[in-house]
């Protein structure tokens, strides 16, 4: 799978964790910056990864900032795009079983690295379950227009 990635300083170190740990995988991660800890904003960085995703570039995307609320809100800007800020296995899965969500929020000062891949494992290996949820990804749909 190719997996776009993105944070802005705060999220760095995780960020680069979080690239080793999908290559590991066998993924591909797409890495769309920060490239430092040198401050900077998240949106210039979620927005990159999102627009990868929302075209198809990238099958799913994981952004990281310090506490991942900035950076969500960031990617969910772009249309197409369902960003879920998970800060435990139970949203990740849920998250991708109920509101198929393609991108994954993580915050670095709140998420150690053994749980982010732990996370990430779920969010990547969960599948949507459709039927009457398919009707409520719709409807978020239609908000966008």
């Amino acid at each position: 799978m190719k997996i776009a990635i993105a944070s802005d300083h705060g999220g760095f170190a995780l960020k680069q964790e979080i690239a080793g740990y999908l290559r590991e995988l066998g993924h591909e991660a797409e890495d769309f910056g920060c490239h430092s800890a040198e401050s900077c904003d998240y949106p210039d960085f979620a927005g990159a990864a999102a627009r990868a995703v929302a075209a198809g570039d990238c099958e799913r995307g994981i952004v990281v900032c310090s506490t991942g609320i900035g950076i969500s809100i960031a990617a969910n800007k772009v249309h197409g795009i369902r960003c879920a800020l998970c800060g435990d296995l139970f949203s990740a899965e849920m998250t991708r079983r109920h509101n198929n969500a393609n991108m994954l929020a993580l915050g670095a000062f709140l998420t150690p690295a053994p749980l982010a891949r732990r996370i990430i494992d779920v969010f990547l290996n969960t599948e949507f379950e459709g039927g009457r949820h398919q009707r409520r990804i719709d409807k978020i749909s239609a908000l966008e227009k």
